[in-house]
């Protein structure tokens, strides 16, 4: 946000101006949630969030409200634009203290998205007496102790009822915890131009379909179902069929032309019993699966659900990989080489194909435990994408999408019911579906998260991973 002030402001718009629509925009949401003539307690640090925070009441006494400003630092701390604010706020100002914060609404403009470090001391002891207070707050950009880039509450952290925010999102809004420390968030434009955005080049997005809508896949009117791509999924043991069967429905249901299940023998007929619309195949061992693959016409792989850890597992996996085809590694696959990622790296990096891991916490660390876990959900989401060479989907209920290139997306829409036995064979077949009809990797990695949250909320609670087909239906048919 400092970057887009900046730019907005050389190319001729006053910062104070910028302050001035900041503080108005977060007046007109502190009027939503106060009754008339509320008290209102104005919570400001000396900086420039501060700065809005002397326009947001200065906008609320006009209009007829009880507002105290309570500053905490002292007033000759106060600079530039946030000087000029607080200028030309004529009521009350007091010193902040750690009591008395019950009133109709606070106003959190202690701190801004550029706070990189925990509160303590002072402010620590302050935003502790505001959470306490039980009087509804208001946060101005992001609530005051929350790490902008990460999302993260390393310390006392304001819990806002509401957040308004400015330009676009940043991490903090999207990421967990950050994302429920802000309550609602109300987004406003204060006057920076959208080509700003083409300047500052961003790398990190919200999930949305139009980051990868473009390159959803479209069937052509003269299309056959080769066209449309011929996904391999492999399947466990007879014990183990049913996660298999989940993934290859959901490859058929994003859209597949033809999905193949590689069973092992004892696990044909179980298969064989539940399958309709998938082909099977059998393969016990690694050189069936190469077999199978010489087929060219197999242009997808999804291997790993419920696929076993053991050293047939693995070889399986290493043929997979070997195959060159647009590959998702999700479950086993992954654990099969935890003790060693390494050589997963080297054999996807060798053989150059896309692929998309799906790791959840417990795998990428098992996988991923060099990179630290001190820094952000985007970063390590990042860096494991550097060192394997592939598209990360590094799952949970703020599920982060990154590439190779540094791109990195966060996904919003996963409720919490979608925490649930099956779900994640599903996101790999959607995922899977989408690379056998030729999506690059990244935009397939992003629309399969994006799908997969949006079908559960179809479902809604009670969800059960079988269902989740319907859910998918229903969005792919409106999305036609």
């Amino acid at each position: 946000m400092s970057e887009a002030d900046r730019l907005t402001i050389e190319g001729g718009l006053p910062g104070i101006d910028l302050m001035e629509a900041a503080g108005k925009a977060v007046a007109r949401q502190a009027m939503v949630m106060t009754p008339a003539g509320g008290t209102v307690l104005v919570a400001c640090g000396t900086g420039n969030n501060g700065g809005d925070g002397f326009v947001v009441a200065r906008h609320l006494a006009a209009a007829g409200y009880r507002v105290t400003v309570r500053l905490l630092g002292d007033v000759g701390r106060i600079k530039g634009d946030a000087l000029i604010a607080f200028q030309a706020w004529q009521g009350t100002t007091e010193a902040a203290t750690n009591s008395g914060w019950k009133c109709d609404l606070v106003v959190d403009a202690l701190f801004g998205a550029g706070l990189d470090r925990p509160l303590e001391g002072e402010a620590g002891r302050i935003v502790d007496a505001i959470n306490r207070s039980g009087s509804p707050v208001l946060a101005v950009d992001l609530p005051s102790g929350l790490n902008g880039m990460t999302g993260a509450a390393d310390g006392p952290v304001v819990e806002a009822d509401a957040t308004v925010t400015f330009f676009r999102k940043k991490p903090a809004h999207l990421l967990l915890p950050g994302r429920l420390l802000c309550g609602k968030l109300v987004f406003a434009q204060i006057g920076i131009d959208a080509s700003v955005l083409a300047e500052i080049k961003p790398s990190v997005f919200e999930n949305l379909p139009q980051l990868w809508r473009k390159d959803f896949p479209t069937p052509n009117s003269d299309g056959h179902k080769y066209a449309r791509g011929h996904a391999l999924v492999l399947s466990g043991g007879m014990t183990s069929t049913g996660a298999a069967r989940l993934a290859a429905g959901a490859a058929l249901r994003a859209g597949a032309g033809l999905v193949t299940l590689a069973s092992p023998g004892n696990a044909l007929a179980v298969n064989a019993a539940h399958l309709t619309s998938a082909m099977l195949k059998r393969a016990d061992d690694a050189g069936s699966i190469a077999e199978i693959l010489a087929d060219k016409r197999f242009n997808a792989i999804v291997a790993g659900p419920a696929l076993g850890t053991d050293a047939t597992a693995r070889e399986k996996v290493e043929a997979v990989v070997m195959a060159r085809r647009r590959t998702v590694l999700d479950a086993d696959a992954l654990t099969v080489f935890a003790n060693e990622p390494g050589e997963l790296f080297e054999l996807l990096k060798r053989d150059g194909q896309e692929t998309v891991l799906t790791p959840h916490e417990g795998e990428f660390a098992r996988l991923f435990g060099s990179i630290s876990s001190d820094v952000s959900k985007i970063d390590r989401a990042r860096e494991a994408a550097r060192i394997s060479g592939a598209v990360v989907i590094l799952k949970g209920a703020d599920t982060v999408i990154a590439a190779p290139d540094g791109r990195a997306a966060i996904n919003t829409n996963a409720p919490p019911w979608l925490a649930t036995a099956g779900s994640g064979d599903v996101l790999a077949g959607i995922a899977g579906g989408l690379l056998a009809q030729s999506m690059p990797a990244f935009e397939a990695a992003c629309a399969a998260v994006w799908l997969h949250g949006e079908a559960a909320n179809r479902c809604g609670r009670g969800l059960v991973s079988s269902d989740l087909d319907e859910g998918l239906r229903q969005i792919l048919r409106e999305m036609a």
